[in-house]
């Protein structure tokens, strides 16, 4: 058999990586999953995604690295001495989800892996967990959501929400994008499944009365 038989491999093929979560950060996942309707695996790529650019997360991060890197023209410096955070995950994981990555997006998880010592898999274990504690990330990527599912209507009137409610807001909290779309979920009627559905549902019921 000739050698251009064979089945082509796409250039833009990803790369599956199983990372291994705690309980409470796999939760935290499926629920960012279920708030927005998108699938556990985009949920997890989004979050590596916007990390992994992220100085704030990557800086956290360098408290554990064992070798040096350079990731967008920063240079981290490692410490051998430093304890294994092989050591610091293996307790505390529990079940692994499954995301897919494009090459470039690997190539630098592979990168942090080497800084860190461990597997890409170890590596986009902590990336996760220390890129999903940043609240402007969760924040951004609600609204993104929400931008590209509902109209500039809706978006209007949400916002108008938003600001109304953290005008006037005797707790000294601020409502994220993330907490008012989980409220509406919570709130929204049985059968609503779509979030174009849950926030005109949300508008018309408990907004425009």
């Amino acid at each position: 058999m000739g050698v251009g038989k064979g089945r082509k491999v796409r250039a833009d093929k990803k790369q599956e990586v199983q990372p291994w979560l705690s309980i409470e950060l796999r939760n935290c996942i499926h629920r960012l999953s279920f708030i927005t309707g998108e699938a556990v695996k985009n949920v997890g790529e989004a979050i590596c995604v916007s990390g992994i650019c992220n100085k704030k997360v990557i800086s956290y991060l360098s408290q554990n690295f064992k070798r040096d890197i350079r990731i967008d023209n920063t240079l981290y410096f490692g410490d051998l001495n430093r304890i294994s955070v092989k050591k610091r995950a293996a307790a505390g994981l529990n079940k692994p989800i499954s995301i897919r990555f494009n090459s470039q997006t690997y190539e630098l998880i592979s990168v942090l892996a080497f800084a860190l010592d461990c597997t890409p898999s170890l590596a986009c274990a902590l990336l996760l967990d220390a890129s999903v504690r940043d609240v402007d990330f969760v924040n951004d990527f609600v609204e993104s959501h929400l931008k590209k599912n509902i109209d500039e209507k809706q978006m209007s009137e949400l916002k108008k929400v938003l600001k109304y409610v953290n005008a006037n807001n005797p707790y000294e909290e601020t409502i994220s994008w993330a907490r008012l779309l989980s409220y509406m979920v919570s709130e929204a009627k049985v059968g609503v499944d779509k979030v174009q559905d849950t926030v005109t549902d949300f508008i018309v019921n408990n907004w425009k009365k």
